[in-house]
Formats: C-alpha cells, sequence, structure tokens
C-alpha cells in the first residue's frame, strides 16, 4: 500500500509533532481535533517549529510553505476519509481510545489501516475493539517527533505483515529508524525508562539527593542526555504515573507501583514543562 495521506487525530504536542515530520517528508495530513481553536493551536506549533529550522538553515521559507500546505486541519472524522493511514494521537487514557477509535473504524474504509500512537495501552486489545484487527497497529512516536529519530512499531496479535510492511515503509519515508517489538505493556524503550523515571522519584522522596544532583548523576554516569527527573517534566508526570498504573494492573507486580511523590505531584497539578512546574520550576 502507497501512503500519500495520513489522518492524525489529536492536535496537541504527538499530533502536531507527527504532522510536521509528514507534512515536510511530502504526506499530506488531515489533523483533527474537538474544536477550530485546538486544531489551529497545532498549526501554529509547527510553524513555530518550521520558523527555528529555517534560522537554523535546516530548511527554506519554501520548504515551511509547502509543508503547511500540506496539512489540513478538521473537527470532522469524516474529512479523515481521504487517508490510507490514520494514527490515533490522544490522550493516553483507554476508554478515550476506545471511544475515538470506534468512531474513526466506522467512517473510514476497510482498507484503511489504523494505528495508535499509543506508549503503554495494548495495541491487541485496542485491534479487537475495531472491525478491522489485521489493519490495526501501534505506532509509537517519541517526543519531540520531529527530532526523534526512533518509531515503535507494535504488532499486535492480529497485525498482518502487509500492514506491518506498510508502517514500517511510511516510518522510513519520514527519516525515521523504526523497530518492530511484539505487543506487551510499555513495549521495549518504556518498558525500561519508566520504571526508571519513577526510582529516581524514589530517590528523590527519600532525600537520597537533590534533583540537580540525582539528574546530573545519571548524566555524567550513565552517559545520558538528560536526567530522569529533567525527562520526566519533559514527558509529563500525569504521563508517567498513568504507564506506571497501566504496568501495576498488567503486571500484578509491585514493582510497577508508582511513587507516591510522584502521585501527590500529579494531584497538585505539578505536571512539567507543560504546566511550569513539575520537579523544576519553568
Amino acid at each position: 500500500m502507497s501512503i500519500t495521506t495520513v489522518g492524525i487525530i489529536g492536535a496537541g504536542t504527538m499530533g502536531n509533532g507527527i504532522a510536521q515530520a509528514c507534512a515536510v517528508s511530502g504526506i499530506r495530513v488531515v489533523m483533527v481535533d474537538i474544536s477550530d481553536a485546538a486544531v489551529q493551536k497545532g498549526l501554529a506549533t509547527v510553524a513555530g517549529s518550521l520558523d527555528r529550522l529555517i534560522k537554523k538553515e535546516k530548511i527554506t521559507q519554501a520548504d515551511k510553505d509547502a509543508a503547511l500546505a500540506r496539512i489540513q486541519t478538521s473537527t470532522r472524522y469524516e474529512d479523515l476519509q481521504a487517508a490510507q493511514l490514520v494514527i490515533e494521537a490522544a490522550t493516553e487514557n483507554y476508554e478515550l481510545k476506545l471511544k475515538i477509535l470506534q468512531q474513526v473504524d466506522g467512517i473510514v474504509a476497510p482498507e484503511v489501516i489504523i494505528a495508535s500512537n499509543t506508549s503503554s495501552i495494548s495495541i491487541t486489545k485496542l485491534a479487537a475493539a475495531t472491525s478491522r484487527a489485521d489493519r490495526f497497529i501501534g505506532m509509537h512516536f517519541f517526543n519531540p517527533v520531529p527530532m526523534m529519530a526512533l518509531v515503535e512499531i507494535i504488532r499486535g496479535l492480529q497485525t498482518s505483515d502487509a500492514t506491518h510492511e506498510a508502517v514500517k515503509q511510511l516510518a522510513v519515508a519520514l527519516g525515521k529508524s523504526p523497530i518492530t517489538v511484539k505487543n506487551a505493556p510499555g513495549f521495549v524503550v518504556n518498558r525500561i525508562l519508566v520504571p526508571m523515571i519513577n526510582e529516581a522519584f524514589f530517590v528523590l522522596a527519600e532525600g537520597l539527593a537533590t534533583p540537580e544532583d540525582i539528574d546530573a548523576g545519571m548524566k555524567l554516569g550513565c552517559n545520558q542526555p538528560i536526567g530522569p527527573l529533567a525527562l520526566a517534566d519533559m514527558v509529563g508526570l500525569d504521563v508517567c504515573l498513568a504507564v506506571m498504573d497501566v504496568y501495576l494492573a498488567e503486571f500484578g507486580d509491585s514493582k510497577y507501583r508508582a511513587c507516591l511523590l510522584l502521585r501527590e505531584m500529579v494531584a497538585a497539578g505539578r505536571l512539567g514543562r507543560k504546566t511550569g512546574r513539575g520537579v523544576y520550576q519553568y
């Protein structure tokens, strides 16, 4: 299957990032969200990101104009009918994703592939709720999407070889380096990463070191480009907590219990960069 148009559900951080990656690579995009204000905000984020690339002389003004011209914004799922692939990039909430996916499944043509950008929810389970389980797959992009090379392609139990190959080819066309993983909670990267972040919160809660020293220790001692607490602020503490809760529920193993400090900070609304305060002040 040749994918020339991609539908994206969600114009937030991940959705607009995926839209930018597609549009810059010559793929047409239909970006849908619940309100015109939401999609226009997403489009403005893409424009701002492209402006920064112009300043760095990575692209030209003409490149920016061409990329933006490839992005159609909408508040109607019906406008996704032109796409050969629809990527759901909504909030990491099973019930919300299920509702969106079932609505889209009833609108787009049977041959259209549907992908979820979930970072922790079962692709097999989501696929089973649609009428096209063999044409359902996971595409886990990483934030910030335009900069990060990795895409985890997650095969559900029902995902066909043809679906996997089409999505893998698209990821390569976007300039990404895809890895293929089996469906399991957290897949590969987050299965390792998020418990590490959670452990950093336990270390912080026990007062073993300051946030700055915890992050410096992991950067200097483990050659990580960013410390786990600063990374949590970038990802969103609410997202980290949601992922840990999924692991605990799915595996039933107490090693996946979320740190109380992480849960308290989320309850306080200190979610990281997006709220201006998390472990650090922004």
